[in-house]
């Protein structure tokens, strides 16, 4: 390691305290699991990094996408840094080059949701993230 923080990796949480992407990593396999797993850690541990693992969501500012290979298609991992934390806000199985508009709505939303209470967490609201981070270095 070149001497970088890790970002600590915490899970969006919806104002009704659903955890999205980790509902969705519980339905993947246990090689699915490894592999994205695997390619959080690394961008966990090395961010900023660039392609092939990493890449800016052009048309969501602020928004970057982890891209897995696994056996359905790709995975991507949809998530924002804030405060030195790596906030995971959505995650699909993408089988085309473009993500696709209803998946772009929902990762602008979670992001407006999430710097809305970002801000308002000064005011004592509640933080769209778990307490505690996760580090997903395979054992």
């Amino acid at each position: 390691m070149d001497g970088k923080q890790p970002l600590e990796v915490v899970f969006f949480k919806t104002g009704h305290g659903n955890q999205p992407v980790k509902e969705f990593l519980k339905e993947r396999s246990k090689e699915d699991k490894r592999v994205i797993g695997s390619d959080l850690y690394k961008v966990q541990m090395g961010f900023p990094m660039g392609e092939p693992l990493v890449k800016p969501v052009k048309t969501v500012t602020g928004v970057w996408e982890v891209r897995s290979t696994i056996p359905d298609g790709i995975c991507r991992v949809f998530f924002t840094v804030a405060r030195g934390k790596m906030v995971l806000i959505h995650a699909i199985i993408k089988k085309t080059q473009k993500i696709p508009p209803n998946e772009l709505k929902t990762v602008k939303a979670r992001l407006k949701d999430f710097n809305d209470r970002l801000t308002g967490q000064q005011k004592g609201k509640e933080h769209p993230t778990r307490p505690q981070g996760r580090s997903f270095k395979e054992k």
